[in-house]
């Protein structure tokens, strides 16, 4: 006799695989009644941020595992951001059920009927508290009534693996342990992503649902006892309480499955030529102590023939090394100096889950992401995935800017804008309407997993170099003088007063709101600037018809250019207020300008406007792309 989470009637409890009643009072020493588990707590210390355990408890010859369920109260501050949900470690640690309440959330948000006997992927960055929560993640699937799980190797698993994964064996979903680009280690932040079965970030129909979950649950449903050896591959099996099936973990190599999709899209002789053949060029990869450095050595070193020292950085660690995992020119400083040597032709840095990348020339010469993804557009039968498949259409997010648009414009190919948030691009891509997609905060990739991708990109523009034998710079300039360039910045201000923020950013909607705005003049510099329009973005889905509303404040003024306000949706302290800028040039003798310079006079009418300064109390920016 056992205790389980499903739907009760009166004194019976009915669920997929057995009936059984309640225990009262004495009726079993072992149990307990659901008033004394309430104050049991899991064994082991869950709540330690201890990783290691003693031995594997519930395999086959041991006696079945018990399926209980505790009493718990719900949080109100469990509503996923663009990227899940994402909060300091401490909190996941220190209140009483915060991390069961979610995943047991995840898990109810899931239909009974797909969730029972069903395959789920689990993987993270490792990032401190990465293994612990995998542990809780791994018992509460058991005693959720999903079979299968297939677990990376010591819980490691870049986040477009993930998804890779996810789509490959046609799990039903996946929980991804990742905090992005957002720092690690005991003071650092965590996240819990939830991805459904296209591979993708759960839209918000489902995240509004495990959300309104959070907000009612009264109990989770656990195996305590279940513990299991993330570090050994191959399956490990336990016999759950009144359940015919086993309950198996599969520990897999998390390379490999990815890897040999990256083999089906790219051409990996012309890339070893390129890497290690006669004339081959110098690159230099920095992983920075994330989640892709395994990937980058087993690709790019193992297998494309890369010399070991191309790739710095590359063994995970629980605080990635005390950085800050973030592929920009602010937190990978040091590649950008040593790309500035001119010892190298390619640089690439890589966040901590994998998924994002910032691409540089030799002498540090920088792309924007923005530009990145219009670059690879322009030449995207370069990569023999879409000489076979074909280009349905692009897609980017609001704030990034129009460069991608030019060459669409010139290809007759559709393009999509959409707010930001990869799984907006998931709906696209899931309905054949877009084959490559990309977001101004570093993050590329293609219509063969719901995810960006940044080793793709990586091999994306290795290819492009490969074809074109020409140099980053080169490729970059010649793009600019056949579709114009758009110049482009974006200042982050990170960790501002949340109400501040908000205050901020409600003043300036009535501002622009007003009839009067539209048609408005600013003179800076001698430079005049007449408002065309101006809107807080709303995006209707075509596949769907989903409303997003309050996606950022748009300015835009006659000629195209931009000035763009938004609060980010992934911090996990105070709030980072992004401005973004955007403005774009055709005249050949004005294409080769600093952006800052290009772009100081829609600067100054944002300042103004905003006052950001003087209401967040900051001098400037924490971070400028």
């Amino acid at each position: 006799m056992h205790m389980h989470m499903c739907e009760k009637t009166s004194s019976v409890t009915i669920c997929p695989c057995h009936v059984y009643f309640y225990p009262t009072h004495g009726s079993n020493p072992r149990l307990g009644s659901l008033s004394l588990l309430s104050d049991k707590r899991p064994p082991n210390n869950q709540f330690s941020g201890s990783s290691s355990f003693p031995h594997v408890r519930g395999a086959m010859n041991d006696s079945p595992l018990q399926v209980l369920t505790f009493p718990t109260a719900p949080y109100h501050d469990q509503r996923p951001g663009t990227s899940g949900l994402r909060k300091k470690v401490h909190v996941f640690r220190s209140k009483k059920n915060y991390l069961h309440n979610f995943i047991q959330c995840i898990f109810s948000s899931i239909d009974l009927r797909d969730r029972q006997g069903s395959t789920m992927v689990v993987g993270g960055d490792g990032r401190y508290f990465n293994s612990t929560a995998i542990q809780v993640i791994v018992q509460m699937a058991a005693a959720n009534g999903v079979g299968r799980l297939i677990i990376g190797q010591n819980g490691i698993m870049s986040t477009p693996a993930a998804s890779c994964v996810i789509r490959k064996i046609k799990a039903i979903g996946g929980i991804i342990l990742t905090a992005s680009h957002n720092p690690g280690g005991p003071d650092g932040d965590f996240g819990i992503q939830f991805n459904t079965a296209n591979g993708g970030p759960a839209p918000e129909s489902v995240t509004n649902k495990i959300f309104q979950i959070s907000r009612s649950i009264e109990e989770y449903a656990i195996c305590p006892e279940l513990r299991l050896d993330l570090a050994t591959i191959g399956k490990q099996s336990f016999d759950l309480e009144n359940k015919f099936k086993p309950f198996t973990v599969e520990i897999v190599e998390a390379v490999e499955s990815y890897a040999n999709s990256l083999r089906n899209i790219f051409d990996f002789a012309v890339l070893k030529e390129l890497l290690s053949g006669e004339n081959h060029i110098q690159i230099r990869l920095d992983a920075m102590h994330g989640v892709v450095g395994p990937y980058i050595k087993k690709i790019l070193c193992e297998e494309l023939g890369c010399p070991a020292n191309s790739a710095i950085n590359c063994v995970p660690l629980e605080d990635f090394g005390g950085r800050h995992p973030d592929p920009n020119l602010t937190y990978a400083a040091d590649l950008v100096e040593t790309m500035k040597s001119g010892q190298y032709d390619f640089g690439a840095a890589l966040d901590g889950d994998g998924d994002r990348n910032m691409i540089l020339g030799k002498h540090g010469f920088f792309v924007n992401p923005s530009d990145s993804v219009a670059v690879i557009a322009a030449n995207i039968f370069c990569i023999p995935y879409f000489q076979h498949t074909g280009v349905r259409g692009f897609a980017r997010s609001m704030p990034t800017s129009a460069a991608l648009d030019k060459v669409a414009k010139a290809t007759k190919i559709q393009l999509y804008e959409t707010p930001t948030g990869w799984k907006f691009f998931g709906n696209l891509m899931d309905a054949g309407r877009v084959s490559l997609c990309g977001e101004e905060s570093f993050g590329t990739g293609s219509d063969y997993i719901r995810e960006k991708d940044g080793l793709w990109a990586v091999l994306a523009w290795l290819s492009i170099i490969a074809t074109r034998m020409q140099s980053v710079e080169d490729i970059m300039t010649e793009h600019w003088r056949t579709y114009g360039r758009n110049y482009y910045t974006r200042f982050d201000y990170e960790d501002v007063n949340l109400d501040a923020a908000v205050e901020m950013i409600l003043d300036l909607e009535l501002m622009i709101s007003d009839k009067a705005f539209i048609g408005q003049i600013f003179t800076v510099g001698g430079k005049k600037y007449q408002v065309e329009t101006a809107d807080n973005f709303e995006y209707s889905d075509p596949v769907d018809g989903t409303i997003s509303r309050n996606q950022g404040l748009r300015i835009i003024f006659t000629g195209g250019s931009r000035i763009i306000f938004r609060i980010s949706g992934s911090d996990t302290f105070g709030a980072t207020v992004r401005l973004y800028i955007d403005s774009y040039e055709t005249d050949v003798n004005k294409i080769f300008q600093d952006p800052q310079v290009a772009l100081a006079e829609l600067v100054t009418i944002a300042l103004q406007l905003s006052q950001i300064h003087e209401r967040t109390g900051r001098s400037g920016p924490t971070v400028i792309t």
